[in-house]
């Protein structure tokens, strides 16, 4: 498996390097989002894994900028910056996954496994349906467009992710932790609220203007899509 690296701390790339290829990788590092975005267009690479805060592009912009070209790349974001308003800009740049600094090496091989392994099984998998419909809201897996009625809603990739995942699940109660595992590929946390605030701002834009409410709350036990 070929891996980039962009972390602009020498040592610190370094030691990713030398511990990814202990397990068996082959990594290629990059020091600034410009060599980073070069590197990441040029190549083909398993995973990219990105700090945030690096010089010339930072991981956010540089994480948006690969998922514009390889949609389909897992992207791993690593930072010291841990709150939630960080965790969402990672999230809508188009991340998989968040890991926040320091982290024990094995949790980090263990996340780059889960993620390979799901965009794996992506690109092998045969789709049954190319549409999800709940009511009169449609989900085009193709074009990666939603509709309520006829009106188009404005989903980020996250957001679509989410619905997605609802949608597949019609009629079954799904758990945060659920949630938070298939969509983005996290351990979960109890201490972010990071699934409310992406079902909250879902709410608004599927349900908002609609009489007919899809998104529903079990309290203490999680959230379902469905006709009232």
């Amino acid at each position: 498996m070929n891996v980039l690296v962009v972390e602009d701390e020498q040592k610190v790339a370094a030691f990713l390097k030398n511990g990814l290829e202990e397990q068996g990788y082959s990594v290629d590092l990059a020091y600034d989002g410009y060599t980073g975005e070069k590197l990441a267009l040029s190549k083909n690479y398993t995973i990219a894994l990105l700090d945030v805060i690096i010089p010339v592009t930072n991981g956010i912009e540089l994480c948006k900028k690969i998922k514009t070209v390889k949609p389909d790349m897992p992207v791993l974001l690593l930072t010291a910056l841990g709150t939630t308003d960080d965790k969402l800009a990672g999230f809508d740049s188009g991340a998989d996954d968040y890991l926040v600094k320091p982290f024990e090496f094995k949790e980090l091989v263990a996340r780059i496994k889960v993620l390979t392994k799901r965009s794996q099984l992506k690109v092998n998998e045969v789709k049954t349906t190319n549409l999800l419909e709940v009511g009169d809201l449609q989900l085009d897996l193709d074009r990666k467009v939603a509709l309520r009625g006829d009106k188009v809603i404005a989903l980020t990739a996250k957001e679509f992710s989410l619905l997605e995942y609802l949608m597949r699940n019609k009629g079954r109660v799904m758990s945060r932790p659920d949630i938070a595992e298939h969509v983005w590929d996290v351990n979960f946390d109890t201490g972010t609220n990071v699934v409310e605030v992406y079902v909250n701002i879902l709410r608004k834009k599927i349900d908002k203007d609609f009489p007919d409410k899809l998104i529903h709350t079990r309290i203490g036990l999680g959230y379902v899509i469905q006709e009232a």
